[in-house]
């Protein structure tokens, strides 16, 4: 699942980006250890488990011996990773020699998780004081529930069946860079949130995750705070209540934010209150490896254009609807057709031509519906019809397209483009003029010149700074 393995590496970068102090203080937790472990590319695992029990320096030229001469690139790739996180420490002596080392603290903790075993980052709470516990099946509706509210709140917070019980400030928090509002509009998708809808669960999870740290030092949370907790939670098993006076400060007011985005539930007892992780929580350690299990599909598509999917979820026609036209909907069937106007409405949602198209199948909406392809058709290769993804065929009523002719549609959009500017003439000389434009083109903000009636217009951006310059030339 690229998208998965992507973003899990861009949570990583932010580990790797924390001081040196910070990620220490997080490797004196085994479980961390582990995750980080896991994160690994494989060739860098490799070299931290043959060094975990070498106490002694290795020397940069010994460990590219380790390697076959065409494995050179991925030697380095494993190395850089491992310095980034400091699990390696680098170390250059007089002589221009190269060490490496592993981190003690890091390796300390990982022995102990060998030879003694995993370590829970909390005891579950005791079955006789959490009474009436969900089953593992009601946590996971639970779950999909609240995620599915979430999303649909970021297609049309009006189309939601039941009132979010999110507050405001976590959804700005959460909805950052996918939504956009003008004065007096009602918020709109950008090209963000457009292409987050149409990606898989851990992804989306992933993105949320990433916007969620980045964001917590305006809410003067530490990131490190932030990162160790999630880690940890991914250890937690599901369905099992935890004690919620267990956590810090820093990490109640966090759970409260995940038990929103259906990553825990909450619960109340008669003195004691406890969170429950759900599979979002625990399966963020498994998206690390990439190794999370393909979904079930619900989409089929015709080489007419025409598309049915098999569910009863809203938010499944919702996203549909972002890009194909819904003509009916049965209790477990959505029927629709992709179309010149249903993708006119994705183009005016923020997609781009040179993103929502690729002959290599990176297009997001044909991504979409081959992840999402129907088990009875996803064993066919291709699970989309070619002819809906790279050939041009004629119109019909169902005015059937294809990539070169999304890519056409896009130009009818563009073909005016209003850029706010000034217009200048009447300069007192040419030199006056000439200097003007070179002005302009510094500022990059030149968009018209008429070097013999001495004219030219420049962005309104730099109006300002124009007549200053001009004014100077007096």
């Amino acid at each position: 699942m690229p998208q998965v393995k992507i973003i899990a590496k861009n949570f990583m970068d932010m580990v790797a980006s924390l001081p040196a102090m910070k990620l220490d203080k997080l490797y004196e937790n085994a479980f961390i250890c582990e995750a980080i472990l896991r994160s690994l590319p494989p060739l860098a695992k490799k070299y931290v488990l043959q060094m975990l029990y070498v106490d002694v320096p290795i020397t940069a030229k010994s460990m590219e011996e380790w390697v076959l001469p065409d494995g050179s690139s991925k030697h380095r790739v494993a190395i850089d990773r491992l310095i980034q996180l400091r699990v390696f420490t680098e170390t250059v002596d007089r002589r221009r020699e190269t060490t490496y080392r592993i981190n003690p603290t890091f390796q300390t903790n990982l022995q102990k998780l060998i030879t003694l075993g995993e370590v829970l980052p909390r005891e579950p709470m005791p079955s006789d004081i959490t009474v009436r516990l969900p089953s593992l099946e009601d946590l996971d509706t639970y779950a999909l529930e609240q995620w599915e509210c979430f999303l649909l709140q970021l297609i049309n917070s009006a189309q939601a069946e039941r009132p979010s019980n999110i507050s405001s400030s976590v959804m700005k928090v959460f909805q950052r860079g996918l939504l956009s509002q003008r004065e007096k509009e009602a918020p709109r998708l950008t090209e963000s949130g457009f292409q987050f809808l149409l990606k898989d669960t851990n992804a989306q999870l992933w993105y949320i995750i990433r916007e969620y740290i980045s964001n917590s030092e305006e809410r003067v949370v530490d990131p490190a705070d932030l990162i160790a907790f999630l880690l940890e939670l991914s250890f937690h098993v599901t369905g099992k209540a935890y004690n919620i006076n267990t956590l810090t400060e820093v990490q109640r007011n966090m759970i409260k934010d995940l038990a929103d985005l259906g990553l825990v539930k909450l619960q109340q007892g008669r003195k004691e209150s406890w969170f429950i992780p759900t599979k979002l929580a625990t399966n963020l350690s498994v998206s690390l490896t990439d190794s999370s299990s393909r979904k079930q599909g619900f989409v089929v598509v015709e080489t007419n254009f025409r598309l049915y999917a098999y569910s009863t979820s809203k938010l499944h026609c919702e996203i549909l609807r972002l890009f194909s036209r819904i003509e009916y909907q049965l209790p477990n069937l959505i029927v629709g057709a992709i179309t010149k106007e249903s993708l006119y409405n994705a183009f005016e949602n923020g997609i781009a031509a040179e993103q929502a198209t690729n002959v290599n199948y990176h297009a997001l909406i044909i991504t979409f519906l081959q992840q999402n392809a129907h088990p009875r058709v996803a064993e066919r290769l291709p699970s989309v019809p070619e002819n809906v993804t790279d050939q041009i065929w004629p119109f019909t009523d169902l005015l059937k397209c294809t990539v070169s002719q999304i890519r056409l549609w896009e130009s009818d959009l563009n073909r005016v483009e209003m850029t706010p500017a000034h217009y200048y003439d009447e300069f007192p000389s040419r030199e006056v003029f000439e200097g003007a434009c070179d002005y302009a083109r510094e500022w990059n903000g030149l968009l018209w010149e008429d070097s013999k009636s001495m004219r030219l217009v420049v962005k309104a951006e730099i109006h300002m700074h124009m007549r200053e310059h001009l004014r100077r030339q007096k």
